[in-house]
Protein backbone atom coordinates (compact mmCIF):
# COMPACT_ATOMS: atom_id res chain seq x y z
CA UNK A 1 0.00 0.00 0.00
CA UNK A 2 1.06 3.62 -0.74
CA UNK A 3 0.18 6.65 1.29
CA UNK A 4 0.42 9.95 -1.01
CA UNK A 5 -0.30 13.59 0.65
CA UNK A 6 -1.93 15.29 -1.48
CA UNK A 7 -2.94 18.10 0.49
CA UNK A 8 -1.40 18.90 4.44
CA UNK A 9 -3.00 22.25 4.80
CA UNK A 10 -6.29 23.61 6.30
CA UNK A 11 -9.26 26.56 5.43
CA UNK A 12 -5.96 29.10 5.62
CA UNK A 13 -4.81 29.72 1.86
CA UNK A 14 -1.43 29.04 1.18
CA UNK A 15 0.31 27.68 -2.33
CA UNK A 16 2.82 25.21 -0.36
CA UNK A 17 -0.40 23.45 1.49
CA UNK A 18 -3.50 22.75 -0.38
CA UNK A 19 -6.71 21.77 1.14
CA UNK A 20 -7.19 18.46 3.10
CA UNK A 21 -6.88 15.10 0.66
CA UNK A 22 -4.73 11.94 0.70
CA UNK A 23 -4.80 9.30 -1.61
CA UNK A 24 -4.16 5.14 -0.53
CA UNK A 25 -3.10 3.38 -3.38
CA UNK A 26 -3.77 -0.13 -2.59
CA UNK A 27 -5.40 -3.60 -2.66
CA UNK A 28 -5.96 -2.72 -6.35
CA UNK A 29 -8.14 0.70 -5.51
CA UNK A 30 -7.39 4.45 -5.70
CA UNK A 31 -9.45 5.63 -2.88
CA UNK A 32 -9.10 9.66 -1.97
CA UNK A 33 -9.95 10.89 1.71
CA UNK A 34 -11.02 14.09 1.50
CA UNK A 35 -11.26 16.77 -1.31
CA UNK A 36 -9.57 19.76 -0.05
CA UNK A 37 -8.81 23.22 -2.11
CA UNK A 38 -6.20 22.29 -4.93
CA UNK A 39 -7.48 18.12 -4.93
CA UNK A 40 -7.73 17.72 -8.26
CA UNK A 41 -4.26 20.05 -9.37
CA UNK A 42 -2.50 17.64 -6.79
CA UNK A 43 -4.01 14.23 -7.88
CA UNK A 44 -2.28 15.14 -11.40
CA UNK A 45 0.88 16.23 -10.07
CA UNK A 46 1.16 12.92 -8.01
CA UNK A 47 0.40 10.85 -11.87
CA UNK A 48 -2.97 10.16 -11.33
CA UNK A 49 -6.17 11.94 -11.41
CA UNK A 50 -9.78 11.99 -10.49
CA UNK A 51 -11.13 10.05 -13.27
CA UNK A 52 -8.97 6.84 -11.89
CA UNK A 53 -10.41 7.57 -8.49
CA UNK A 54 -12.57 4.19 -7.42
CA UNK A 55 -13.57 5.94 -4.14
CA UNK A 56 -14.07 9.27 -2.13
CA UNK A 57 -14.15 9.08 1.29
CA UNK A 58 -15.08 12.28 3.79
CA UNK A 59 -14.22 12.45 7.27
CA UNK A 60 -16.41 14.68 8.03
CA UNK A 61 -18.51 18.20 6.28
CA UNK A 62 -16.50 21.14 6.98
CA UNK A 63 -16.02 23.03 3.90
CA UNK A 64 -12.07 23.21 3.80
CA UNK A 65 -12.45 18.85 3.56
CA UNK A 66 -14.56 18.94 0.61
CA UNK A 67 -14.85 22.23 -0.76
CA UNK A 68 -13.32 21.02 -4.31
CA UNK A 69 -16.35 18.09 -5.06
CA UNK A 70 -17.85 19.06 -7.67
CA UNK A 71 -14.38 20.26 -9.19
CA UNK A 72 -13.19 16.73 -8.77
CA UNK A 73 -16.66 15.80 -10.24
CA UNK A 74 -16.30 18.07 -13.31
CA UNK A 75 -12.54 17.04 -13.85
CA UNK A 76 -12.98 13.77 -13.73
CA UNK A 77 -15.55 13.60 -16.85
CA UNK A 78 -13.16 15.90 -18.97
CA UNK A 79 -10.56 13.10 -18.07
CA UNK A 80 -13.09 10.70 -19.32
CA UNK A 81 -14.35 8.99 -16.61
CA UNK A 82 -16.73 6.22 -17.70
CA UNK A 83 -18.04 5.12 -14.46
CA UNK A 84 -20.48 6.38 -11.60
CA UNK A 85 -18.47 8.21 -8.57
CA UNK A 86 -18.46 6.65 -5.18
CA UNK A 87 -18.68 8.84 -2.47
CA UNK A 88 -19.04 7.32 1.55
CA UNK A 89 -19.23 10.36 3.89
CA UNK A 90 -20.91 10.87 7.53
CA UNK A 91 -25.08 11.40 7.82
CA UNK A 92 -25.37 15.01 5.91
CA UNK A 93 -23.24 13.56 2.71
CA UNK A 94 -26.14 12.65 0.77
CA UNK A 95 -27.35 16.15 1.52
CA UNK A 96 -24.32 17.78 0.50
CA UNK A 97 -24.18 15.88 -2.83
CA UNK A 98 -27.82 16.10 -4.43
CA UNK A 99 -27.17 19.94 -3.29
CA UNK A 100 -23.90 20.56 -4.99
CA UNK A 101 -24.83 18.42 -7.91
CA UNK A 102 -28.16 20.75 -8.20
CA UNK A 103 -26.71 23.91 -7.93
CA UNK A 104 -24.81 23.41 -10.92
CA UNK A 105 -27.44 20.99 -12.72
CA UNK A 106 -28.10 24.03 -15.35
CA UNK A 107 -24.03 24.64 -16.35
CA UNK A 108 -23.61 20.74 -16.36
CA UNK A 109 -26.66 19.86 -19.32
CA UNK A 110 -24.98 22.88 -21.31
CA UNK A 111 -21.86 21.10 -21.34
CA UNK A 112 -22.82 18.22 -21.39
CA UNK A 113 -25.18 19.44 -24.50
CA UNK A 114 -22.91 21.64 -26.38
CA UNK A 115 -19.18 19.42 -25.49
CA UNK A 116 -20.42 15.80 -26.88
CA UNK A 117 -18.21 13.58 -24.65
CA UNK A 118 -18.86 10.32 -24.66
CA UNK A 119 -19.85 9.32 -21.70
CA UNK A 120 -21.92 10.84 -18.77
CA UNK A 121 -21.31 8.53 -16.47
CA UNK A 122 -18.98 10.21 -14.32
CA UNK A 123 -22.29 12.74 -13.29
CA UNK A 124 -23.69 9.61 -11.43
CA UNK A 125 -23.19 9.85 -8.12
CA UNK A 126 -23.51 6.58 -5.29
CA UNK A 127 -23.18 7.97 -2.69
CA UNK A 128 -23.43 6.02 1.22
CA UNK A 129 -23.78 7.28 3.91
CA UNK A 130 -21.60 5.51 6.59
CA UNK A 131 -22.07 5.05 10.63
CA UNK A 132 -19.31 4.07 13.01
CA UNK A 133 -18.03 0.20 12.73
CA UNK A 134 -19.07 0.37 8.99
CA UNK A 135 -16.35 -1.95 6.60
CA UNK A 136 -16.27 -0.53 3.19
CA UNK A 137 -14.74 -2.54 0.35
CA UNK A 138 -13.19 -1.35 -2.47
CA UNK A 139 -11.78 -3.40 -4.92
CA UNK A 140 -9.52 -5.62 -2.13
CA UNK A 141 -9.12 -3.19 0.57
CA UNK A 142 -11.11 -2.90 3.43
CA UNK A 143 -11.87 0.39 4.62
CA UNK A 144 -13.41 0.65 8.43
CA UNK A 145 -14.97 4.05 9.78
CA UNK A 146 -14.01 5.12 12.92
CA UNK A 147 -15.78 7.81 15.44
CA UNK A 148 -13.55 10.68 16.21
CA UNK A 149 -13.79 13.40 18.38
CA UNK A 150 -14.38 16.31 16.66
CA UNK A 151 -17.18 18.03 18.35
CA UNK A 152 -19.46 19.90 18.10
CA UNK A 153 -19.20 18.18 14.47
CA UNK A 154 -21.86 15.65 15.42
CA UNK A 155 -20.45 12.70 13.02
CA UNK A 156 -16.59 12.63 12.10
CA UNK A 157 -15.00 9.47 11.72
CA UNK A 158 -11.15 8.35 10.98
CA UNK A 159 -10.65 5.28 9.03
CA UNK A 160 -8.24 2.20 9.14
CA UNK A 161 -7.34 0.41 5.41
CA UNK A 162 -5.92 -2.61 5.40
CA UNK A 163 -5.25 -3.89 1.61
CA UNK A 164 -1.59 -5.84 0.91
CA UNK A 165 -1.41 -7.45 4.04
CA UNK A 166 -0.43 -3.80 5.67
CA UNK A 167 -2.82 -1.39 7.82
CA UNK A 168 -2.99 2.16 7.28
CA UNK A 169 -4.66 4.58 9.83
CA UNK A 170 -6.44 8.04 9.19
CA UNK A 171 -7.42 10.42 12.21
CA UNK A 172 -9.29 12.72 10.21
CA UNK A 173 -9.94 16.03 12.46
CA UNK A 174 -9.84 14.95 16.06
CA UNK A 175 -9.11 15.95 19.56
CA UNK A 176 -7.45 12.97 21.30
CA UNK A 177 -9.43 10.15 20.36
CA UNK A 178 -8.88 6.79 22.63
CA UNK A 179 -11.60 5.05 20.09
CA UNK A 180 -8.55 6.27 17.21
CA UNK A 181 -6.23 4.77 19.39
CA UNK A 182 -7.80 1.44 19.62
CA UNK A 183 -8.47 1.19 15.89
CA UNK A 184 -4.79 2.03 14.76
CA UNK A 185 -2.87 -0.59 17.04
CA UNK A 186 -0.50 -1.83 15.25
CA UNK A 187 -0.58 0.15 12.28
CA UNK A 188 2.00 0.19 9.66
CA UNK A 189 1.64 3.79 9.87
CA UNK A 190 -0.28 6.29 11.42
CA UNK A 191 -1.51 9.64 9.38
CA UNK A 192 -2.43 12.18 11.75
CA UNK A 193 -3.46 16.11 12.14
CA UNK A 194 -1.31 18.21 13.76
CA UNK A 195 -2.78 21.72 15.74
CA UNK A 196 0.59 23.70 16.50
CA UNK A 197 -0.55 25.85 19.16
CA UNK A 198 2.22 27.53 20.35
CA UNK A 199 2.18 29.35 16.87
CA UNK A 200 -1.13 30.57 17.18
CA UNK A 201 -1.41 33.76 18.45
CA UNK A 202 -4.49 36.33 18.89
CA UNK A 203 -4.17 38.96 15.78
CA UNK A 204 -6.89 41.86 16.31
CA UNK A 205 -9.86 41.57 13.78
CA UNK A 206 -8.36 38.14 12.77
CA UNK A 207 -8.56 35.84 15.72
CA UNK A 208 -8.37 36.06 20.00
CA UNK A 209 -7.45 34.15 22.55
CA UNK A 210 -10.79 32.44 22.58
CA UNK A 211 -10.66 31.79 18.87
CA UNK A 212 -7.45 30.07 19.40
CA UNK A 213 -8.75 28.08 22.72
CA UNK A 214 -11.73 27.16 20.81
CA UNK A 215 -10.00 25.57 17.47
CA UNK A 216 -7.49 23.57 19.78
CA UNK A 217 -10.57 22.17 21.53
CA UNK A 218 -11.22 19.89 18.50
CA UNK A 219 -7.93 19.54 17.05
CA UNK A 220 -4.64 17.78 18.62
CA UNK A 221 -1.70 19.55 19.75
CA UNK A 222 1.99 17.48 18.76
CA UNK A 223 2.46 16.52 22.02
CA UNK A 224 -0.78 14.41 22.35
CA UNK A 225 -0.02 13.07 18.16
CA UNK A 226 2.91 11.21 20.36
CA UNK A 227 1.16 10.15 22.76
CA UNK A 228 -1.66 8.71 20.17
CA UNK A 229 1.18 6.98 18.16
CA UNK A 230 2.54 5.60 20.88
CA UNK A 231 -0.18 4.15 22.63
CA UNK A 232 -1.27 2.79 19.20
CA UNK A 233 2.10 1.46 18.69
CA UNK A 234 2.70 2.19 15.15
CA UNK A 235 5.29 1.77 13.43
CA UNK A 236 5.32 4.94 11.50
CA UNK A 237 3.59 8.42 12.37
CA UNK A 238 2.81 10.87 9.29
CA UNK A 239 2.16 13.96 10.34
CA UNK A 240 -0.51 16.19 8.20
CA UNK A 241 -3.21 18.88 7.97
CA UNK A 242 -1.36 21.28 9.72
CA UNK A 243 -2.76 24.56 12.07
CA UNK A 244 -1.90 26.83 11.05
CA UNK A 245 0.16 25.95 7.61
CA UNK A 246 3.56 27.92 8.65
CA UNK A 247 5.21 26.59 11.67
CA UNK A 248 8.16 25.44 13.48
CA UNK A 249 9.06 21.83 12.14
CA UNK A 250 12.11 21.04 14.43
CA UNK A 251 9.83 22.26 17.33
CA UNK A 252 7.14 20.38 15.90
CA UNK A 253 8.56 17.19 15.64
CA UNK A 254 10.58 17.93 19.22
CA UNK A 255 6.77 18.32 20.92
CA UNK A 256 5.71 14.61 18.94
CA UNK A 257 8.89 13.10 20.43
CA UNK A 258 8.19 13.44 24.17
CA UNK A 259 5.97 10.77 23.92
CA UNK A 260 6.49 8.96 20.55
CA UNK A 261 9.87 7.60 19.72
CA UNK A 262 9.60 5.56 16.60
CA UNK A 263 10.03 6.96 13.12
CA UNK A 264 7.77 10.70 12.98
CA UNK A 265 7.67 12.86 9.37
CA UNK A 266 6.82 15.91 9.43
CA UNK A 267 4.28 15.46 6.00
CA UNK A 268 4.54 18.15 3.06
CA UNK A 269 2.28 17.85 -0.22
CA UNK A 270 3.40 15.47 -2.79
CA UNK A 271 5.26 13.33 -0.28
CA UNK A 272 4.82 9.75 -0.50
CA UNK A 273 5.21 6.38 1.53
CA UNK A 274 5.34 3.01 0.28
CA UNK A 275 4.65 0.92 3.25
CA UNK A 276 5.68 -2.39 2.00
CA UNK A 277 9.24 -1.18 1.14
CA UNK A 278 8.86 1.24 3.76
CA UNK A 279 10.26 4.27 1.76
CA UNK A 280 9.48 7.63 1.74
CA UNK A 281 9.67 9.91 -1.33
CA UNK A 282 9.48 13.75 -1.67
CA UNK A 283 10.89 15.86 -4.69
CA UNK A 284 13.33 14.08 -6.08
CA UNK A 285 14.50 12.83 -1.87
CA UNK A 286 14.48 9.19 -0.85
CA UNK A 287 14.43 8.12 3.03
CA UNK A 288 14.39 3.95 3.37
CA UNK A 289 13.02 3.04 7.12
Amino acid sequence: MEIVLLGTGCPQCDPDRRGPATLAIGGGARILIDCGSGVTQRLVEAGTNGAAIDALFLTHLHSDHLVDFYQLVISSWHQGRDRPQRVYGPPGTRDFVDGTMALWAAERAQRVSHEKRASTEAFKIETTELVAGDTIAVGDAQVRVVPVAHQPVRHAFGFVIEADGHKAAFSGDTAYCPALIAAAKGADVLVHECFLHAEMKPVPGVRSAATIDAVRSYHTPPEDVGRVAQEAGVACLLLNHFVPVRFDRNAALDAVRQAYKGPAIVGEDLMRYDIATRRLTHRGGLIGF
